[in-house]
């Protein structure tokens, strides 16, 4: 599933002055997602917007779960998981959602928006983690029990789209956040330790934990490491397009303001 393009809830903007991209300027391009400074921003200390979860998504995909051809595991987008928890009937959302008839767990950025009007009307992300083949949706919340409500009403469309009544854990112990802003950064660091070191490294027919008790979540050294990699793409991105321009394309635009388009990696 790729991000939709609707973004209810972009979070809070750091915007910094005298920086040369405004916020709305396009940071990134990263196969089917846009970066833009905004989402750098506020991933460098501040709550993460949708778009910035939806390219860590992207990322464990493109460079991980793509390299395990019998995994049948969905990310699904923080866009989707909002829509399905606002829609009345989730079976309306059939053909914008994967196919689950092979799928063995889903993950669900979880946010506690309940107006789609209001563009930053999230305060909180929390991580659901649906498996299919036990019928067990995990919450983890890193403000337990802040989000239990909201992981509950997805778990529950989630079931109904699946066909069968989930049980529904909400694990309290789950590592806390100690501020009000790395909760979104707690989201992406248990979804890749949940992903690589417990879905795609267990046997198969092996029955494997769920809980995260006793795993700790840096937050600081999350967002610098998710920091680094875009900076490394957007490097890769940079080169790729230096190195296609010819010669005289380079003298002809020499003179001329940098493209607006942002570094591409696809």
């Amino acid at each position: 599933m790729r991000d939709s393009g609707f973004h209810p809830f972009k979070g809070r903007v750091s915007r910094h002055f005298g920086e040369t991209l405004g916020p709305d300027a396009a940071y990134l391009s990263y196969f089917d997602i846009r970066l833009m400074k905004e989402d750098i921003d506020t991933l460098k200390n501040d709550w993460l917007t949708d778009n910035s979860i939806s390219f860590w998504e992207e990322y464990l995909e493109r460079e991980y779960l793509n390299q395990y051809k019998n995994a049948h595991i969905v990310l699904l987008r923080p866009s989707m998981s909002f829509m399905l928890m606002q829609t009345p009937d989730p079976h309306t959302l059939k053909e914008a959602l994967p196919n689950f008839s092979r799928t063995t767990h889903i993950f669900l950025p979880i946010n506690d928006c309940r107006n789609p009007s209001i563009a930053e009307g999230g305060s909180h992300w929390s991580l659901l983690l649906v498996s299919v083949v036990d019928g067990v949706a995990f919450h983890y919340d890193s403000l337990n029990p802040a989000n239990r409500n909201e992981a509950g009403l997805a778990a529950r469309k989630i079931g109904q789209l699946l066909g069968r009544q989930l049980q529904f854990i909400d694990l309290a112990d789950s590592p806390q956040q100690e501020n009000s802003s790395d909760c979104g950064v707690f989201v992406c660091i248990q979804m890749r330790h949940l992903l690589l070191r417990k879905l795609l490294m267990a046997h198969a027919k092996e029955k494997v934990s769920m809980s995260m008790g006793g795993k700790s979540v840096d937050a600081t050294q999350g967002r610098k490491e998710m920091l680094r990699i875009i900076e490394g793409f957007r490097k890769e991105g940079e080169r790729r397009r230096s190195s296609s321009a010819s010669p005289s394309q380079s003298h002809k635009h020499s003179s001329q303001k940098p493209s607006r388009s942002p570094p591409r990696i696809e």
